[in-house]
């Protein structure tokens, strides 16, 4: 009997200890998710990954599906702030997972919520309604009439979010009927609300409901409940919000095409004043949030990758540690059974064979070492690549959009200088997306000189005339000097040549104030084939400090100045430029004194060019063509709108007829029905890229140019370049009269020799 009783005191205290064990390791998943949440909300985005990764993992270990849901649909905000979707989606669908296994309604309404308004995002309407509805059927299910203010809190969040989130897709999808049934409930349950979150909401409510009134056509209407939702929105409390800024200017815009509607024209143009305000407010925020986000995705993936090569150290730790337990045991057991005269002997084999085993394993951590190197590397580029992708797609909208405006003659004098700022703006990113790409084919070895007749005359003029914008700027003046005997035609990489020219001239207007910049070519030495040249480029700036003359051409390296933030830059530039003067087989010389300028040179030898036709050719080339005497049909094939308007009007104001197509597979079929002069072939579209398009229809039309335009920087798209079938191809944002020389060569060329195969360059 005593027996018994021990028994269940003792297995009594064990269940006891193991639920006590539980709860506390309960309690610290919900305080390392508290603590990811602070990180998360002072943008220390990394800190917040790794924490939230280590509430799941703990969640997984006890099967804490409330902590589990809790750190994913964390980890599913943080993968959708860093752009990653796959993986956000993973996120949200895990948490979905995990909340269905605890019961609790207003966990499971929160993650297809969540689903709902990602998937409003990327998806087509009705897969974003789907989710948004079955997270209106849980949170309905719950009554939390009697329950804590928690609670009640919570149950109402998420009801009033659904019901906006379900809104404004019914009002995207043209449901007007299911849009104003969701804006009268909202209505019931938000007019009395006070906190923050419900004044947000609030102002939300109301936008929806101008937008409803404007379908309606019911114009006075609606722009009471913008003005409405504005003066909501204004609160103190909800200044400098992303998310604020954002629905205010969309407000505005919206209250003053209202506004105009009912014939209040300067009520809706001081609206629309006030939704450029927002806009750029929410632009500027948005551009410091992205150099956060940028850093907190390199740093991720560098967490990532530590956490994967740890994971394999261990494995390898734990592989190493049996196959020595392995070879112990067979040398104890050998040890036994050989007998003594065999000892001396066994000894010197044992020995040889540890060397061999320590000398393989080495070898298969530097092989490892080696592999993981590579992945690092392939991951940076691709990186890269993505990135300047994302960049150059918009880009190409605000220098193409600003190009045509420029061309407006009716303009201002005001509004021609403020397009003139934007379209600086959109080279200097280019060249800026430019400067990173090239730094990389330099770092991988894989830029290479051309050797094409230049006349250096007119591409120092053309450099020059470059920087007019930036010299009305700084009030400096640029003196040009080139001796006369300095040929008229070498034979060099242009493009190189203007890059190391521009950064230098650059570099002097950045750091100069009312001066002068000396741009000199001078002959060193003339022979019948070839001209050896020194160029340098002298400014009065602020001059460079002795100590920095040997780090300032090194990567990422830049003057400091607490005093002006002015020249801030990548880094990039003077040292990219280094490099391209080496390639020449030249070395850059500094000379410098602070406070009086900077004089930087460098020596370069050419081929002369004698041949009289290059001339012909190279202007055949570079676009000085008859004018087109009828017009020609082209084919746009391009997914991006933005783009699509941006090209079809570049070529309309040109005389060109257009067809506008969304993919490969469109532009194929377009072929089929009408005949085209020349089609313009994105690369990166859906359901059929570019590339593979191009391949079908040299199938059966070998003639029709076709000119690849892409954002992205394909070494695919150029080493294969006669393989896939292309005519030319441009990086966009592109020059224009580099784009439409490209045309007019390529069509001609095709009208003359009824190839379209052949290369423009």
């Amino acid at each position: 009997m005593k027996t018994r009783i021990l028994t269940y005191f003792l297995a009594f205290t064990a269940m006891a200890y193991s639920q006590q064990s539980e709860r506390d390791i309960v309690n610290k998943i919900d305080s390392i998710n508290s603590e990811a949440l602070s990180y998360y909300g002072k943008n220390q985005i990394v800190q917040s990954f790794k924490e939230f990764n280590k509430a799941k993992k703990l969640s997984d270990s006890i099967d804490d599906s409330y902590g589990k849901a809790i750190a994913c649909f964390n980890l599913g905000n943080i993968y959708n702030l860093m752009q990653e979707y796959e993986n956000a989606e993973h996120s949200y669908i895990e948490m979905l997972e995990a909340s269905k296994k605890t019961d609790d309604n207003s966990l499971i309404a929160k993650a297809f919520l969540s689903l709902g308004e990602f998937e409003k995002k990327i998806n087509p309407p009705h897969v974003a309604l789907d989710h948004l509805e079955k997270a209106l059927a849980h949170i309905s299910k719950d009554d939390y009439l009697g329950k804590n203010d928690y609670d009640k809190s919570l149950y109402e969040s998420i009801l009033l979010k659904t019901r906006i989130n379900l809104c404004e897709l019914y009002l995207e999808t043209g449901d007007l009927d299911q849009a104003y049934l969701n804006l009268l409930r909202i209505g019931d349950r938000v007019n009395d609300k006070t906190d923050l979150e419900s004044y947000y909401i609030k102002g939300h409510f109301n936008y929806l409901y101008g937008l409803y009134y404007v379908e309606k056509e019911l114009y006075n209407s609606a722009s009471q409940k913008f003005e409405l939702a504005v003066t909501i929105l204004k609160q103190k409390s909800l200044e400098n919000k992303d998310e604020v800024n954002l629905l205010l200017a969309k407000a505005y815009k919206q209250f003053s095409l209202s506004l105009a509607e009912g014939n209040n024209e300067e009520e809706a143009y001081q609206a629309l004043l006030k939704h450029n305000q927002y806009q750029n407010k929410f632009i500027n925020e948005k551009r410091i949030n992205y150099e956060v986000i940028t850093r907190s995705k390199l740093l991720i993936e560098d967490y990532k990758n530590d956490a994967q090569i740890a994971k394999t150290e261990k494995a390898l730790l734990l592989q190493r540690a049996d196959d020595i337990k392995t070879i112990n045991l067979v040398i104890t057991i050998a040890l036994v059974l050989l007998a003594i005269t065999l000892i001396l002997l066994y000894k010197g084999y044992a020995s040889k064979r540890k060397l061999n085993t320590v000398l393989g394993e080495q070898n298969s951590l530097l092989e490892f070492a080696r592999n993981e190197a590579v992945k690092s590397s392939e991951l940076k580029s691709k990186f890269i690549s993505n990135v300047t992708h994302e960049l150059r797609t918009p880009l190409y909208g605000v220098v193409g959009i600003t190009s045509l405006l420029l061309k407006n003659n009716n303009l201002s004098a005001c509004d021609n200088k403020l397009l003139e700022s934007l379209k600086y703006s959109g080279d200097y990113l280019l060249n800026l997306i430019n400067d990173v790409l090239q730094f990389g084919k330099i770092e991988s070895e894989k830029l290479e000189l051309k050797h094409i007749s230049v006349n250096l005359r007119e591409l120092i003029k053309n450099n020059v005339n470059s920087f007019n914008y930036r010299l009305q700027e700084t009030n400096n003046k640029i003196i040009t000097s080139i001796d006369e005997n300095v040929p008229n035609y070498i034979k060099c990489d242009s493009v190189r040549l203007s890059q190391v020219l521009i950064n230098l001239i650059g570099n002097s207007i950045k750091f100069t104030e009312s001066g002068y910049i000396h741009v000199r070519i001078k002959t060193l030495n003339l022979s019948e084939d070839n001209v050896a040249l020194h160029f340098e480029v002298e400014d009065e700036g602020k001059g460079i400090p002795e100590e920095k003359f040997n780090t300032i051409f090194e990567n990422f390296q830049q003057l400091d100045d607490e005093n002006n933030t002015n020249y801030q830059g990548t880094g990039l530039g003077l040292s990219i430029t280094k490099k391209i003067v080496e390639l020449f087989g030249s070395e850059i010389e500094l000379e410098s004194e602070v406070g009086v300028g900077t004089k930087i040179s460098f020596d370069i030898t050419f081929d002369i060019d004698h041949d009289q036709k290059c001339q012909e050719e190279l202007d055949e080339s570079s676009g000085k063509l008859v004018d087109l005497k009828e017009k020609y049909e082209i084919l746009i094939a391009e997914d991006n709108k933005i783009n699509q308007i941006v090209t079809k009007n570049l070529l309309s104001k040109q005389n060109y007829n257009c067809e506008i197509v969304e993919n490969g597979l469109e532009a194929i079929k377009a072929l089929e029905e009408k005949s085209f002069d020349l089609i313009l072939m994105d690369i990166n579209m859906p359901v059929m890229d570019g590339i593979e398009a191009t391949k079908m229809i040299r199938k059966s039309d070998a003639k029709i140019p076709v000119l690849a335009l892409t954002a992205a920087d394909i070494e695919y798209v150029k080493e294969n370049y006669d393989d896939i079938g292309f005519t030319g191809i441009l990086t966009k944002p592109f020059d224009n009269d580099e784009f439409f020389q490209m045309i007019e060569t390529s069509i001609q060329r095709s009208k003359k020799y009824g190839n379209g195969l052949e290369r423009v360059s």
